[in-house]
This record gives structure tokens, sequence and C-alpha cells, in this order.
């Protein structure tokens, strides 16, 4: 469809969510909530985190006093909305006794109405890379395709990187190029922000014409270009996507991998932070009296020993192999499945890692001894 751009104020953006809101949308945003900003429902436009910002280091998370009228001046949030899609736990399948019958049922749950207010191009090109693993890949998972079926997607430009973002790098941001039914810029030239509203699906345009929204000055969306432009510079972190491939497979047996691994904890919390990380583990659960049973799905971790457990044991005894293959599939072999990487340049493994383990950095180091490598003249090869 053609994009269409329109103007709103503070109480134009509140009318939309009254509009989710009568449409039946369950309205999640990013909210102060135990000292950090998460996903959760959304009450009023108050509710989302103005006066707060996020300092962002590896290893390093904080909310600290910011401008209070800006509403999404805060790169990376604690979580990404896979919790919410794709859910840490979910109960698949109920057994109870009845006399001396069994009742079964399946606990397919039914298909969600989700609003996302304040999602940003990293985490809107992550829900794009989980629909080609959940729903395009073969048969669809029926647990995301209940909550992603009718989700409605508010995204926000970033005008302003986080330290610790690098998704430039990765083609992901900090412009969201499609995928969303509204883009919003936020605009501070004035007393009170006011936000250059863009439709990217017929839905989202009714949305804003029912909200009253008027037409935006031409020069708001080329102010707008410009201004992600500058984030996307202001990037310090960056990782070659290009050459991902032949990086990790020419440096399959390098040293850094080793020397990176006495730090790693293999706690798995990249794995958890990570918006694209999809992987699951079933498990039998009963009650204590034998009178009930459950089939329950977990999040799982290729940072766990078990993750790789065949019969006779399992194949990456040791955190080299598995920070390694993390890594490695991430940025190549995701390429090799899926046709796009694995990261999307939101930096939340630096900085959830508590050993500060940076993959730019690492990547940094292996694209370089790669590079002398080829030099010297030797050649990648595949593992």
């Amino acid at each position: 469809m053609r994009r269409s751009f329109y103007r709103l104020d503070r109480s134009g953006l509140s009318l939309i969510l009254d509009q989710l809101k009568h449409r039946g949308y369950t309205v999640l945003g990013p909210k102060a909530c135990g000292n950090a900003l998460q996903w959760r429902p959304l009450d009023c436009l108050e509710d989302l985190p103005g006066g707060l910002s996020t300092l962002l280091a590896p290893a390093q998370y904080r909310l600290q006093t910011g401008s209070e009228t800006c509403l999404f001046g805060n790169p990376g949030g604690l979580d990404s909305i896979k919790a919410i899609l794709h859910p840490p736990r979910q109960t698949i399948t109920t057994i109870r006794k009845a006399g001396d019958q069994l009742e079964i049922s399946q606990e397919t749950p039914p298909a969600a109405k989700l609003a996302f207010v304040g999602i940003q191009s990293c985490d809107l090109a992550a829900v794009a890379a989980l629909d080609r693993v959940l729903l395009q890949n073969g048969e669809a998972d029926e647990v995301y395709s209940a909550n992603r079926a009718n989700a409605f997607f508010l995204s926000v430009h970033c005008t302003q990187s986080g330290p610790t973002c690098f998704c430039a790098s990765m083609g992901t941001g900090p412009r969201a190029k499609a995928g969303f039914d509204i883009a919003l810029t936020e605009r501070l030239e004035g007393e009170q922000p006011e936000y250059l509203a863009e439709a990217g699906s017929s839905l989202g345009a009714k949305v804003l014409e029912e909200a009253h929204a008027l037409p935006a000055p031409p020069e708001w969306m080329r102010q707008s270009t410009e201004a992600t432009q500058k984030a996307a510079e202001a990037q310090t972190r960056k990782v070659n996507r290009q050459a991902a491939r032949a990086v990790i497979d020419s440096t399959f047996e390098h040293p850094r991998w080793e020397q990176t691994a006495k730090r790693c904890l293999s706690c798995g919390n990249c794995t958890s932070a990570c918006p694209t990380c999809f992987c699951v583990n079933y498990e039998e659960q009963s009650s204590l009296d034998l009178a009930s049973a459950q089939r329950v799905r977990l999040w799982d971790s290729c940072f766990t020993l078990s993750f790789s457990y065949i019969h006779g044991g399992s194949i990456r005894l040791t955190p080299k192999s598995r920070f390694r293959q993390w890594v490695s599939h991430k940025l190549a072999r995701w390429q090799d499945q899926f046709g796009v990487t694995g990261c999307v340049g939101c930096g939340r493994c630096i900085v959830w890692c508590p050993a500060a383990i940076d993959i730019t950095e690492e990547f940094a180091v292996l694209e370089q001894a790669a590079g002398s490598a080829v030099t010297a003249g030797g050649s990648p090869h595949g593992h």
C-alpha cells in the first residue's frame, strides 16, 4: 500500500490507544517495573516511561532520570516481545484421572489480539525472523501462531541509539522498514512532543484516521529520515553480516573461542535475552498424588550441557563448544537455514551477560584473524 503520513500530538496518541482497546486489543508497551523497562499492559499513555531513560553498557543496566516529555527514547528494554509471543513456559497437554478413565486435553491457546506500542525496529525485525522459523519453516507452531495472528505493531523509529546498539550494521534499524501497522517518529522541538505517524497497513491508516490525525508537514519526513540516519552513524559497534559465514568457518579452531569461554558462565542469559532464540524442551510433570500430569514446553538454551544430549551423552561438553555454537548459529548458520542472520543488533546479549562478553568484540577479533589467514594464503573451510 502507498504510505500515508500524519501529525499527532499527545492527545492524538492517547486516542489511538483508546481506539485499539475499543477494537478488543490488549495494549502492551515498555513500562517501568522492577527497576527495569518491561513489556506490560498499558492502561493509559502515562504508563509509558516518560521521565526515565536507560543506562546501557556491557553487564550493566540502569533506569535513570531522563526527559520528562520523551515517551520513546529508551533503546534496549529488559525484555523483547518474544516472551509474549513465544512464552518461556507453556502447558501443551494435561492428563487427569476420572475414575478408571483418563481425560486428555490439549492446551491450545485461543487466538489473541495483542497491540505492541513502542516496539523498536530491531525487535520488529526479530518478529520477522521468528515468523520464518515458527510459521514458515514447515508446520506452524500453534502457540506462536495464536499469539502472533492478530498482532498490531505501533513501532517507533529510533532517533537516538544506545551505546550497545549495532542494528545499523545488521540492516535492522534504527528505522523500521516493514512489518508495522503504524510507525512513529517522536519530535521534541516544542514544549510538548509531537509525532510523525506513518501508516504501514490499511488497519493502521484506519486507526489514524479515527484518531483524527492531520496530514504531516512535508519536511517532517525528511527530518525523520535525517534523525534516524544520525542515530545509525552514532553507533560504534558493528558486525559485518555479509562476511559472517566466511569468518566463522575460517576461524573455527581459533584460540579466541577458548579464551572467551574461560569467562563464560554458561548461564544462558544471552539466549533468554535474545529476541530470536527459539529453542525449547519438553518435560512431563505429575502431581504428587499422581491424579494429573502435564506436558510442559520450556525455553531451552544451547549453553546447557543437556541441550546437545543424544544417546551416550552430550556432544558439546565444554563451554568453548557451546559458546562457539551460539555465536556460529546467530551469525552464520541462521543464514544457511533461514536466509537471514539470527542477530538483529539489539545488544541485549552484551548488556545481560554477567561476564560482559561482547559479541561485536568477539566477531571483530575473528574477522581480523580471518583476514590475516586469507592474506597469508589461507582459505575458509566449513565445519
